[in-house]
């Protein structure tokens, strides 16, 4: 594809995929670690979702949450994994401009509104812990819903404008992104424009949505504590603790590297730290999801047996 010429500016007209290393041949060991994490994460994450929906009795605010964040994580992986792969074989790691805008819209989606969905889990629990005589009217079919649509909209906000602003930049010099997918930070380093706003703007942004919804986690689980804490059963003690230590779990991994890498200004850490935990939330966290929240669940489990049981009976 032949660049584009702006004046006396060359334009980029597609961009340069260098995987998780910079030369130009193959990668086999990425790609064969991505594709290991990529099948495990598709299995893993359509077993919950086929399971909740299968299942009557996790048929509640708690599972529909659940069974989204599953929807989700399938979708954020495959805008991820799948063009890594291909990078990593190919001998020309190019991709379109349009594509990469396309990538990097949808990645900003998928991440933002897993976010406002770890947020909106936290306060399912708060209110069943901490009012469960009101938690039938306060989290109704129709409130789940609308929480859920009420994420998406707020993933898809930030994605237009972060999308908007990194994409109006001017690419006149190299078209090599140091990276394995089209991500904000590598985007606005190879840029030849000045990128003060939109460092500012992608900081200010990610800053918070990182910190409301981080909060709303943190006071919900001060409350479940103080309320667990108070309880005299021993055994309800238990199984309230158990529904909230998968989430916690989920919550501390993903808000622990999304702040490394969106929280903070580009400057402050290399492209290649950038690189490294981006492996991390974008493949690993999306695969542990469901090993965490099924491995630690009873009623997982119990429902998984109840499937299996139905199932030999009608052989």
């Amino acid at each position: 594809m032949e660049p584009v010429r702006e004046g006396n500016r060359t334009a980029v007209t597609e961009f340069i995929l260098l995987g998780l290393g910079r030369g130009s041949g193959f990668q086999i060991v990425p790609f064969v670690t991505f594709l290991v994490i990529y099948i495990i994460t598709m299995l893993g994450n359509s077993f919950l979702v086929l399971i909740i929906r299968a299942d009557s009795q996790l048929h509640t605010p708690m599972y529909f949450f659940l069974m989204n964040l599953s929807l989700l994580d399938l979708c954020y992986s495959t805008t991820i994994a799948p063009r890594a792969m291909v990078s990593f074989l190919a001998g020309r790691k190019a991709i379109s401009y349009n594509r990469c805008a396309t990538q990097f819209f949808f990645f900003a989606l998928f991440l933002t509104t897993e976010a406002f969905f770890l947020a909106v889990m936290a306060f399912d629990r708060y209110t069943a812990i901490c009012n469960p005589l009101r938690y039938p009217t306060t989290m109704s079919k129709w409130v789940c819903i609308q929480l859920v649509v009420g994420s998406y909209i707020g993933g898809c906000v930030n994605s237009m404008v972060q999308t908007g602003f990194t994409f109006t930049l001017h690419y006149c010099g190299s078209n090599e992104i140091d990276h394995f997918f089209c991500d904000g930070p590598p985007l606005i380093s190879l840029s030849c424009s000045y990128t003060y706003i939109n460092n500012l703007v992608m900081f200010t942004l990610c800053g918070l949505i990182i910190a409301i919804t981080a909060l709303i986690v943190l006071v919900s689980y001060i409350y479940i504590i103080s309320t667990i804490l108070r309880m005299r059963s021993a055994e309800g003690r238990r199984r309230a603790f158990s529904t909230c230590t998968s989430h916690m779990m989920a919550v501390t991994l993903f808000y622990g590297t999304t702040a490394f890498m969106y929280a903070q200004p580009t400057w402050l850490s290399s492209l290649y730290q950038r690189k490294v935990v981006s492996v991390f939330y974008t493949l690993f966290i999306p695969m542990l999801n469901p090993l965490i929240y099924s491995l630690r669940n009873k009623d997982v489990k119990n429902a998984l047996r109840r499937t299996m049981g139905k199932q030999c009976l009608k052989k």
